[in-house]
């Protein structure tokens, strides 16, 4: 792994996701494997930067219209009802990273489940000539799966972060991995850290 080449990629790691005070735990949906994350992630995004790499959160965006009602595709307001007024609104509390991840050297608003549809990742990922994204985040099938599929369409060399990523559920999350072990390479954070040349 040569890290000025490489970026650290992580998929919704924000506040309405994951913190007590956030859309989903108001509603009920605080799951404790997600909610890790972040803490299990942060010594290889450390390592990774201080090697020379890059950090990159993408962060799913709920567009407020003229009313600021959140401009939500009807299939998401079908699934998540609750979500409401100021939810993953850009500028708010609950669009920010999680404060154990922030800041990022780059933030990416996404309004899909792929961080490369209708953003500037690509640019950035161009511009920094950067050649292999190390992906987590949430979900592992969601955001997740569309990324990394989006990058191996553009042949960029991915790592799968197997225990950097979640879902709410554990064997969707299994079966994530293996339907996506013929497009990316997957290792633990532990794993990862040793390629860069530190340890946890």
């Amino acid at each position: 792994m040569t890290p000025a080449t490489t970026a650290l990629l992580t998929i919704d790691l924000q506040n309405d996701f994951l913190h007590p005070k956030g859309a989903y735990s108001r509603a009920g949906l605080a799951e404790p494997r997600i909610a890790a994350l972040p803490d299990r992630i942060a010594p290889l995004k450390l390592a990774l930067t201080q090697a020379g790499g890059t950090y990159i959160s993408a962060q799913f965006t709920l567009v407020p219209g003229r009313d600021d009602e959140p401009l939500i595709a009807p299939h998401l307001k079908k699934l998540r009802p609750f979500l409401a007024k100021g939810d993953f609104a850009p500028g708010s509390f609950g669009h920010a990273l999680t404060d154990n991840l922030a800041p990022a050297d780059y933030t990416v608003e996404k309004v899909a489940y792929s961080a490369f549809y209708q953003t500037r990742l690509e640019y950035i990922l161009r511009a920094l000539k950067i050649d292999t994204l190390i992906i987590g985040g949430i979900v592992t099938n969601g955001g997740v799966a569309s990324t990394v599929r989006d990058a191996h369409l553009r042949n960029i060399h991915t790592i799968l972060l197997s225990d950097g990523c979640a879902a709410f559920n554990n064997e969707v999350h299994d079966a994530t991995l293996i339907s996506l072990g013929s497009v990316t390479q997957i290792a633990t954070c532990e794993q990862v850290v040793t390629m860069i040349g530190g340890t946890l």
